[in-house]
């Protein structure tokens, strides 16, 4: 039964395809190529319009500051303050309901537990829990892990993903099937659609990249069972190794990931993405469902997977990793676009808030460098860390710019992931499973405290174009579309 569901599943795939290429052949329109010119030529914003208006592109200011778009407890995110004007850079500072992340992590430590289940509590509910509390609230958690009958099978088995981010993002939409109060727009409702969420998104991910690995690997497919007993770190690590071995150093390692990326602010793309949908009042799967599909992106989480291909451009490409100036020579050729995905972007280097430093990759290098030469892995971080002192030099070399670049969470995180015996395809859905918690704090925040839909302005440059009756239409109707914009007052 399962082969021939396999068989359903490809042939309806390639018919799908082939039906669609059918029907570009069959048109007068023989390929993409026309169309896509279409779209280049009758979608294209010359950059003098955007100077024309006062357009807040990327919704930031002119001196790279977010525009201010809402209010938060949840989260602060800090990299420059101002002063008479001018944004002067600052080491960077991340609390969390007010607590500074450097003390959580300490905190943690000094204790040796687990304290990602502590932040979920904190981002939610606003304030540090008692143990009874805490023990609790990890045990309702572990409670509502499991997923609904038939879920696994049904809705991941049977519909294999090339990504498991597109994955989770159709599993989190699908749990609206499974839920009888799905539109249920009570507080209540949504905590309990939150943790939910929370606690399923590590066995959705796992199961995800299982599936992947027998579809398109042609590995061994192993599923364990969850232990209840475990901590949110220790079940992934349990969930994606075959023998379910592993140390209370890493499950502890991977803990502290969780915890730095749980949450970033309210403007980071996918929260506000998450807050933008909730504004509409429409459900809790489509909203985080949303953020999935922001974060995917690789000027988003995906550039954890960036920083990845752009290391092994680096080693492909570098004779001698330990010289610095080889090293800035590869980089030179990143910034002018000659070398590496040929977009000028030294991934894991800049933010759009932090300036100085980025409190999470500071942790996480300190981590790193812990670790690394004991798990192979030395060459690699010294590669990382000359990236991050090079990089600047050669920025402000190539691009003649003085602009503050430091490295960000994901300089550092792929190479925890590395000596954490993780494989690529997880990096940036581990990111989805710690960032649910902030997602869900800040749908509830906007629920009860915004009221209003989001909604920005757009100026319009089109042009007044009459109707022209289908037989009267030529070819040159196109160029109609194309014209430049004029002022109103210079067409009256």
């Amino acid at each position: 039964m399962i082969l021939y569901t396999m068989y359903i599943t490809t042939y309806t795939t390639k018919f799908r395809k082939l039906k669609t290429m059918t029907a570009f052949q069959n048109s007068e329109i023989k390929n993409l190529t026309t169309l896509v010119s279409l779209l280049e030529k009758n979608n294209n914003i010359p950059q003098s319009e955007y100077d024309r208006f006062p357009v807040k592109r990327g919704l930031r200011n002119s001196d790279g500051t977010g525009v201010m778009a809402g209010l938060t407890k949840v989260c602060s995110v800090d990299g420059y303050y101002l002063y008479d004007g001018e944004r002067i850079p600052m080491e960077g500072r991340l609390e969390f309901r007010g607590v500074d992340i450097y003390d959580i992590i300490k905190g943690i430590q000094n204790e040796d537990r687990f304290g990602y289940e502590e932040v979920v509590w904190l981002l939610l509910f606003g304030f540090l829990p008692t143990k009874e509390q805490l023990d609790d609230f990890c045990d309702l958690l572990s409670s509502l892990r499991e997923l609904p009958d038939d879920f696994i099978e049904d809705m991941i088995m049977k519909a294999p993903s090339p990504d498991i981010m597109n994955k989770l993002a159709c599993s989190v939409l699908a749990l609206y099937s499974y839920d009888d109060n799905a539109e249920d727009p009570s507080i209540e409702n949504i905590l309990s659609q939150s943790l939910g969420l929370i606690a399923r998104m590590p066995a959705i991910m796992s199961y995800a990249y299982q599936v992947k690995r027998r579809h398109y690997y042609r590995k061994s497919m192993y599923i364990h069972q969850l232990n209840p007993e475990q901590k949110t770190a220790e079940m992934i690590l349990n969930s994606i190794r075959p023998d379910k071995k592993f140390t209370d150093e890493e499950a502890k390692l991977l803990d502290i990931l969780l915890i730095l990326q749980a949450e970033h602010g309210g403007g980071n793309n996918s929260t506000f993405n998450v807050r933008s949908l909730s504004s509409s009042g429409t459900d809790t799967y489509s909203a985080i469902s949303a953020g999935i599909g922001a974060l995917k992106g690789p000027k988003h989480g995906g550039a954890n997977h960036k920083v990845a291909e752009m290391l092994d451009d680096f080693k492909a490409n570098v004779e001698n990793l330990l010289d610095d100036g080889q090293i800035a020579d590869h980089i030179e050729k990143i910034v002018k676009k000659e070398a590496g995905d040929r977009t000028g972007l030294v991934y894991g280097m800049g933010h759009a808030v932090y300036t100085l430093s980025d409190p999470r990759a500071v942790i996480l290098k300190e981590e790193a460098r812990k670790i690394a030469e004991t798990n192979g892995c030395y060459e690699e971080f010294a590669l990382i860390d000359a990236i991050e002192r090079l990089t600047p030099e050669v920025f402000a070399k190539v691009k003649k710019s003085n602009k503050k670049i430091s490295a960000n969470v994901d300089l550092y995180s792929g190479l925890i992931y590395k000596i954490l015996k993780i494989p690529q395809d997880l990096y940036t859905p581990l990111f989805t499973v710690a960032r649910t918690a902030g997602w869900c704090a800040h749908r509830i925040e906007e629920i009860l405290t915004n009221g209003r839909i989001m909604r920005p302005a757009y100026k319009s440059l089109a042009l007044p174009m009459n109707y022209i009756p289908l037989d009267e239409r030529t070819k040159d109707i196109m160029e109609l579309a194309d014209k430049e914009y004029i002022p109103i007052e210079e067409r009256i």
